[in-house]
């Protein structure tokens, strides 16, 4: 299989090959241009003082005609006014062609291609010459232009290859990520298309091994958390066969929905994680939403102004009410909720009365299955999935301590101009 360096190349060289050789048969077989007449007519009058007068004995003529032949390399024919012949030197005597009936002459060409000139002297004779032909031999203009070809072909190799190069490099990059090495990246060289086509497959692989990743932790984690549940409900299921107390049913039923919950949890995580955009977006209003998740819960009011969002109903109300879980488990009542617009954002506030977050944890609070503490209750995915939905609106979430309101996560979302 032939390489594109190679197919490059190859093309580069045909193409500069063609260009000599049309080159070159222009040069060669564009006929020349013939003298006017004004040029014969001096051509005439040079040659007739060059030769003796007409009336001069043959011999004369025929040694004029001789010298004149071998300093011209040409065959030379000499005709008096009747055009009949007077002397001829060369290979052979050349004709009088059909000029003998201009005033000065002219040219023709003969068989074979060579050009013979006629020339009318000023005493009416006919002289006619035919210049030998040329020797076939290599011509400056065909070194030059072969010279220019071997230049064009080392300058262009080192381009040609250079971009396969790093086509090739590119190549193995893929394959190397393909193989199941994720952290395969490719080297960024040059600014044409072939560097924008790195940077390209160095974002794709670095989104690739972000979610594979997070798939693998998330997997980790769902396996360890769903352990607890799980052991739960097998004990009270031996417990209820045992003994059948109401009191273990109602354990039963409490475990199985607290399973079910974390299981929609890690779903819901990991859809979020592999979709990364959004699908049937809808113009919601915050503080609306707000208030029916907050009648849910006890010593929870709302406050603020209507904004209005774009996005997913279903998952800005799953936002707000992780939100206020989380108020409502690690926090004190009572729990405030502030929606308000803030130039182009909306802003959500959730505040409760405890102690608030660690500094060192209000980045690690919104990382999957992360608790505070070991004993603490709920999935580890409802500050997580906060994050991720707001991120996915194009906002963020945030802790946001402030020194009379401790405890205060803030959610940023881009508010729909109306």
């Amino acid at each position: 299989m032939r390489r594109l360096y190679q197919k490059i190349y190859l093309t580069v060289m045909a193409s500069l090959l063609v260009v000599v050789l049309v080159t070159n048969a222009i040069w060669r077989f564009e006929p020349d241009a013939s003298p006017g007449a004004q040029a014969f007519e001096v051509a005439g009058k040079l040659a007739a003082a060059a030769l003796p007068p007409a009336d001069a004995p043959r011999d004369t003529q025929q040694q004029s005609i001789e010298r004149l032949a071998e300093r011209l390399d040409a065959d030379v024919a000499l005709f008096d006014d009747a055009e009949r012949l007077v002397g001829a030197a060369g290979k052979s005597a050349p004709p009088l062609a059909r000029w003998r009936g201009q005033q000065s002459g002219g040219s023709d060409s003969g068989p074979g291609g060579q050009v013979a000139w006629t020339l009318h002297l000023p005493d009416h004779r006919w002289l006619v010459v035919r210049p030998s032909p040329p020797r076939q031999r290599p011509t400056l203009q065909i070194l030059l232009l072969g010279g220019i070809g071997l230049l064009v072909a080392v300058c262009a190799y080192p381009v040609v290859r250079g971009l396969t190069r790093r086509l090739e490099r590119l190549q193995a990059g893929v394959e190397t990520l393909g193989a199941g090495n994720l952290a395969a990246r490719v080297k960024v060289e040059g600014r044409d298309e072939v560097a924008r086509l790195a940077t390209s497959f160095n974002r794709a692989a670095e989104r690739i091994e972000g979610l594979v990743s997070a798939h693998r932790m998330l997997l980790a984690n769902a396996s360890h958390e769903l352990r607890t549940p799980l052991s739960r409900i097998r004990m009270g299921v031996e417990l209820y066969q045992q003994k059948p107390d109401p009191k273990h049913k109602t354990e039963l039923q409490r475990d199985i929905t607290e399973l079910d919950f974390l299981i929609e949890e890690i779903l819901l995580a990991s859809r979020l994680e592999a979709v990364g955009a959004l699908h049937g977006t809808e113009e919601i209003d915050l503080l609306a939403l707000a208030a029916e998740e907050a009648a849910r819960y006890d010593e929870c009011s709302v406050a603020g102004k209507p904004v209005i969002v774009c996005g997913e109903a279903h998952l800005l109300r799953r936002m707000i009410r992780n939100l206020l879980e989380n108020a409502s488990r690690h926090g004190k009542p009572p729990i405030q909720v502030d929606v308000r617009q803030q130039g182009m954002s909306a802003i959500l506030e959730v505040v409760d009365r405890g102690e608030g977050i660690a500094e060192a944890e209000r980045e690690r609070v919104f990382m999957p299955f992360h608790r505070v503490n070991a004993d603490a209750k709920g999935t580890g995915l409802g500050l997580s999935l906060v994050r991720q939905i707001a991120r996915l609106h194009g906002g963020d979430a945030v802790a946001a301590p402030r020194p009379t309101r401790p405890s205060c996560l803030l959610v940023t979302l881009p508010a729909s101009s109306i």
